[in-house]
C-alpha cells in the first residue's frame, strides 16, 4: 500500500510542493517504523483506551483530516475574511499531527502496538515535526504537528492550529472519558 493510498485526502493540498512534502514524510516515517501501511488500517487509534478498542489509527486521522476541512470551509465562508484559515496548511497538518506515532509506537510478540523506548522519550508530536522539517514541511505546518496535542497548550496556536487540535480532541476525548449509563 502506496502512501497516496493510505491518504487520498493528500489530493486536497492544492500546493504540488506541500502535497509532495506531506507525502514524503509519511514515506519517510513508515521507513523508519516497525509499523506498515497495512498496520495502520488495524491497530487502535490511541493506547489509552483499552484493547478492546476497535477505531483504527487511520480511522481516527482521517476523520481528523475531514472534521479540519470541514471547519475550516465553515470559518472561511462565515467571517467574511477576518479569520482566513489557509487551508493547504490546515489540511497537510491534520494529515501530519500524528505521523510521529509511527516511530513512538512498536508492535510487541503478539503483533499489538505498544510504545516503544523512543516514544518513552519523545511524544509524537516532537518526532512528528522532527520527520516534517526533514521533508521540508514548512514552519506553519510543523507548528500544527506541535501544537496539536497536550504539548500546544503551553503555546499561542495559529487558527488552523486551534483547528486540528479541537478536531482532534473531538475524536479522541469521548473515547477516553465515555460516561457508561
Amino acid at each position: 500500500m502506496t502512501v497516496k493510498e493510505l491518504w487520498p485526502e493528500l489530493t486536497w493540498i492544492k500546493d504540488e510542493k506541500l502535497r509532495s512534502q506531506t507525502e514524503k514524510t509519511w514515506e519517510l516515517a513508515l521507513e523508519k517504523s516497525v509499523l506498515k501501511a497495512e498496520d495502520l488500517m488495524r491497530i487502535p487509534f490511541t493506547l489509552l483506551c483499552g484493547p478492546d478498542l476497535k477505531v483504527t489509527f487511520m480511522d481516527h486521522k482521517r476523520s481528523v483530516v475531514q472534521i479540519a476541512k470541514e471547519a475550516g470551509d465553515i470559518v472561511n465562508n462565515s467571517y467574511h475574511g477576518e479569520l482566513p484559515v489557509d487551508m493547504d496548511v490546515l489540511i497537510a497538518g491534520a494529515i501530519l499531527c500524528d505521523v510521529g506515532k509511527l516511530v513512538e509506537y512498536v508492535l510487541d510478540e503478539n503483533g499489538k502496538a505498544v510504545q516503544g523506548a523512543y516514544g518513552a522519550y519523545l511524544r509524537h508530536p516532537f518526532s512528528g515535526v522532527s520527520l516534517a522539517e526533514s521533508c521540508g514541511v514548512p514552519a506553519a505546518v510543523c507548528h500544527i504537528i506541535a501544537a496539536h496535542a497536550g504539548e500546544g497548550d503551553m503555546i499561542k496556536r495559529t487558527t488552523e492550529a486551534y483547528i486540528v487540535h479541537y478536531a482532534d480532541f473531538m475524536t479522541f476525548l469521548p473515547f477516553k472519558s465515555r460516561l457508561k449509563v
